[in-house]
């Protein structure tokens, strides 16, 4: 049943021919023989106390699931390091709002995901829990940050699997483990807690699954709309595609991305498959420039977390790592100008997408394949040096910039026998859309059924 999508095991469990703790008990002896080598799921809770929650699951829409929650959620008598040694042995009382979500929609938490120190890079090692690995090639990189999401859900350990993302965590690793993984529009998926809930819009939490069908119904739970969150605007409403659509294939931005070789004859492959279901793909002229993209990302960026993390820098900086000090430090040197100007160009950049005559954007969900695990990050990308330690992950920002909703689907595989992914981009509020273009294209190509071999 551990193969199955979701979807699958919930009919089972609601038919009878499977049980919630029969169904639990095959999900922890997948978890012990391939978690081992690839590091996917940390803090994994205790065997009977798992098997005994999962009898008791609450009833609704996820009811007995097993499912294990990115390390960067506060979860309730779990874990939550954040991938950080000052949180190492940090157990939450509370659940953040959305593993309440989940928890009331009759999911079964069984452990944590991991994650990057803090969530920062898309590559998942941290001095905590170290590094997760690749599933489709154990020597390379899952991703990040949601990359121990990305790679529980391709070795078949969980169905599905929650992530955030800011700057493509859930795009880079849901395509560098050959499964879905979609940011929805800024809002639909309220995110809670302290702090600020007006000004800090870059990132989403979202679902990741092997199929459409899951990710719609994680979705919809995630999704639950929140008062006391000012830009709440779910639940999310699955809707009929009226029409086809035209999609603006924007290829490496005219050569302001550096993309690894292969790269964008495998993603551009994959985009032509519209074309066969009808739709149409037009190459664009990049609409837009993207060292105005990057230059307002990256001060907004290092605002905000300077903001949520600039105190932990004056309290333990021996414990933060370098690329958190650099952020931090960049945002606290940010002028009041500084942030208006970046938000200038933001807007600027919303209301060109808002005006372009296409539905869909597509873009590679990363410049590379997944790199060698040993790394920390790449420091060049097609013979192009990267200036920071987050530049080779430029493609995503135009979707984080202004919140748009982006479905990283699987593209297929390159010459090392690595996936890479798409992203589809859609307008602001068309969560649907998106959605319903990735189900025509699931139901066109089978890359999903390519499993990882244990």
């Amino acid at each position: 049943m551990i193969n199955h999508d979701a979807t699958h095991q919930l009919a089972a469990l609601r038919a009878g021919t499977i049980t919630a703790r029969e169904l639990m008990a095959e999900t922890l002896d997948r978890v012990q023989d391939v978690n081992p080598e690839i590091n996917a799921i940390v803090a994994l809770r205790d065997r009977d106390t798992l098997l005994d929650e999962a009898e008791r699951a609450a009833a609704g829409p996820l009811q007995g699931l097993p499912m294990a929650i990115k390390d960067l959620s506060e979860t309730a008598g779990t874990v939550t390091s954040y991938g950080s040694p000052a949180f190492r042995d940090h157990v939450p009382v509370a659940d953040c709002p959305m593993v309440a979500r989940l928890r009331k929609a009759g999911a079964v938490i069984i452990g944590k995901t991991n994650t990057p120190e803090f969530g920062l890079g898309s590559h998942s090692y941290n001095p905590v829990y170290g590094v997760t690995r690749n599933p489709y090639d154990r020597t390379r990189s899952a991703g990040g940050s949601s990359g121990g999401a990305g790679a529980a859900v391709a070795a078949r350990m969980v169905a599905l699997a929650d992530g955030s993302d800011m700057m493509g965590s859930l795009r880079n690793p849901a395509g560098w483990n050959n499964v879905f993984g979609f940011r929805p529009s800024y809002g639909l998926v309220a995110g809670g807690g302290k702090g600020d809930l007006f000004l800090s819009q870059l990132s989403t939490e979202g679902p990741m699954a092997r199929s459409i069908c899951d990710l719609e119904l994680l979705l919809s739970v995630l999704s639950e709309h929140d008062p006391r969150h000012p830009h709440s605007s779910g639940p999310y409403r699955p809707k009929a595609q009226g029409r086809k659509l035209r999609i603006g294939w924007l290829a490496n931005w005219g050569g302001a991305y550096a993309m690894e070789p292969g790269v964008l004859d495998l993603c551009e492959s994959a985009v032509r498959v519209f074309e066969d279901l009808g739709h149409s793909v037009t190459a664009l002229t990049p609409p837009f420039s993207a060292e105005a993209l990057w230059s307002a990302w990256i001060t907004l960026r290092s605002w905000t977390i300077a903001g949520n993390l600039g105190a932990l820098l004056r309290q333990s900086p021996e414990m933060i790592k370098p690329e958190l000090r650099w952020e931090i430090e960049q945002g606290l040197a940010a002028t009041g100008a500084d942030i208006h100007r970046a938000s200038v160009i933001r807007s600027d950049w919303f209301r060109c997408t808002a005006n372009l005559d296409v539905d869909i954007l597509a873009l590679p969900s990363a410049q590379l394949f997944a790199f060698d695990a040993d790394w920390d990050w790449p420091k060049t990308v097609a013979g192009t040096t990267m200036d920071t330690y987050h530049r080779w992950m430029e493609v995503v920002v135009p979707a984080s910039l202004t919140g748009l909703p982006a479905l990283c689907v699987p593209a297929g595989f390159g010459a090392s026998g690595t996936p890479m992914g798409v992203q589809l981009i859609g307008h602001r509020g068309q969560d649907a859309a998106v959605l319903n273009l990735g189900r025509e294209y699931e139901a066109a190509v089978n890359w999903i059924s390519q499993a990882p071999a244990f």
